[in-house]
């Protein structure tokens, strides 16, 4: 088990250390909520728009399973927190670019969601030292064709998501682990994209993280389902369509 971990981890590392790809044309024109396979693989991937609540232990559950991971965090995270995106950073995770103020981009022109994104690529990368991915993730999941079209302008495919957890919402508003570990296991399918978040809200509970509880049986339950986690960066590689 070790070993596998130890491997598992080298070669999320040397990901890490590759600089981002423009994503392939296949990517681009449309919304990605699934990925292109039909094996049983899936993705996990985080938003981070609040505070730091949860990282330090979905970070620990990631690397003790070997699962890799993708996070998206506001450019105003990566400002406010930049500790946080450092350490997700040096983990060997991928960082996508969720803009910087988490704005409804339906209600924005073209030269405002422009400067959103781009705001946020700066914000990401100096917090970071890295190179982020080429994937964008709609605030509120509020896609357009001309919003995909302005992001795909910008290099960025639209990573958007199959299912979200619902951890976000906190025991404040209902949610337990519990139902967030159900909500994920329910929607697996071949190239299932899953949303967790990490952080808190004062009005789901300032200091809980559903999802960073959830993760450990959601990682379990998927693989004990006979389905593999991917690097987002995979998709970026040539053969990446068989998964």
């Amino acid at each position: 088990m070790n070993r596998l971990r130890t491997t598992a981890a080298a070669a999320i590392a040397t990901l890490a250390l590759l600089a981002a790809a423009p994503p392939p044309a296949a990517l681009l024109g449309t919304e990605i909520r699934r990925l292109p396979t039909e094996d049983r693989a899936i993705a996990l991937t985080f938003n981070a728009a609040w505070n730091e609540t949860g990282l330090d232990s979905v970070l620990a559950v990631l690397r003790d399973r070997a699962a890799p991971a993708a996070f998206f965090p506001t450019g105003d995270f990566a400002d406010r927190h930049p500790r946080a995106v450092r350490a997700i950073a040096a983990a060997g995770h991928g960082l996508g670019n969720h803009s910087y103020s988490h704005p409804d981009f339906t209600t924005l022109g073209p030269e405002q969601a422009r400067a959103e994104v781009r705001r946020a690529d700066t914000a990401i990368r100096r917090a970071a030292g890295t190179e982020p991915l080429p994937f964008f993730r709609f605030p509120y999941s509020a896609t357009t064709p001309e919003g995909i079209a302005t992001v795909n302008g910008l290099g960025y495919a639209d990573l958007e998501f199959t299912a979200d957890t619902k951890g976000y919402l906190g025991p404040g508003n209902g949610m337990t682990a519990d139902r967030a570990v159900d909500r994920a296991l329910a929607a697996l399918t071949p190239g299932a994209v899953l949303q967790l978040h990490v952080g808190a809200t004062e009005e789901g509970g300032p200091d809980t993280c559903l999802d960073a509880e959830a993760l450990p049986r959601i990682i379990d339950g998927a693989r004990a389902r006979g389905y593999r986690i991917i690097d987002l960066r995979s998709l970026l590689q040539p053969r990446a369509a068989g998964g």
